[in-house]
């Protein structure tokens, strides 16, 4: 989309390589930090006979104390600083559980505002220390603490504002498969926006187009309320794209015309 961005992460063996190879083919500038463990590679299946869509998630690479401390070490001397830091993905074996958290609390130090897009063990440090914003699936928002009814999208907005109240971050979005995403934010915004109802060709980068394209329109100048609508609109575009890609932009504006947004009492 022509943002200058910087893709950082571990890499190691010969996945970690391939990797490394991808993106520099499609124009991404990154910093590897190397690792002597191979990069674990994923994989998505669609059954065709069925339609029936699968993800293989294995388990991760291990890093240990000196290659994620090289991380923190990156992380903590970029300059200039970034407007935004995205967290993605979950923690590898061997970083401590805080290392989000830590990440997190040296950015807000400098200013920059930090986006939290994990799970599990990686969840809790980052929130306690407050970041600007986080997304957050179904089962996420669970495990942050919410004990109600899912189905209760009204409670959920009013727990979602009590935690953005409490500092956990400035806005709090949940996502709901084709029902679209909540908002909640500490300026008191409560939003639930839906896309128009769509074909599904391929789950796999749904949630990571929702936290592309929120993060750009951020960065163009728009709105919070405005790149969360188009969050939820890019994920409605990517899936109906087979593969991972979230190839067509004119997709993400046709949807992101249509969406429907509800307040709290709507």
């Amino acid at each position: 989309m022509g943002a200058d961005v910087l893709a950082v992460f571990a890499a190691g063996g010969e996945n970690g390589r391939h990797l490394r190879e991808i993106l520099q083919q499609e124009g991404v500038p990154v910093h590897c930090l190397d690792i002597a463990d191979d990069t674990c590679q994923n994989i998505g299946l669609t059954e065709a006979s069925t339609g029936k869509m699968y993800h293989l998630v294995f388990p991760g690479q291990q890093l240990n104390e000196s290659e994620w401390q090289n991380c923190l070490d990156f992380l903590h001397n970029i300059d200039p600083a970034p407007g935004y830091l995205v967290l993605s993905g979950s923690l590898p074996e061997g970083a401590p559980d805080d290392f989000y958290g830590r990440i997190a609390l040296d950015a807000r130090k400098r200013g920059i505002r930090t986006i939290l897009d994990t799970s599990g063990r990686a969840l809790a440090a980052p929130l306690k220390t407050g970041v600007y914003l986080a997304k957050l699936n179904c089962g996420e928002f669970v495990d942050s603490g919410y004990t109600g009814s899912l189905e209760d999208y009204k409670s959920m907005l009013a727990a979602m504002a009590e935690m953005v109240a409490d500092g956990m971050a400035e806005a709090l979005i949940v996502t709901l498969d084709a029902d679209g995403a909540l908002l909640a934010t500490r300026a008191g915004d409560r939003l639930h926006v839906r896309p128009p109802k769509t074909e599904v060709a391929s789950h796999v980068g749904a949630g990571d187009s929702f936290v592309s394209v929120l993060v750009y329109k951020l960065h163009r100048g728009k709105s919070l309320v405005e790149a969360y609508q188009y969050g939820v609109a890019a994920a409605a575009a990517k899936v109906q794209i087979p593969g991972n890609h979230l190839s067509n932009l004119a997709l993400v504006e046709d949807i992101y015309r249509q969406i429907e947004s509800q307040t709290e009492d709507e």
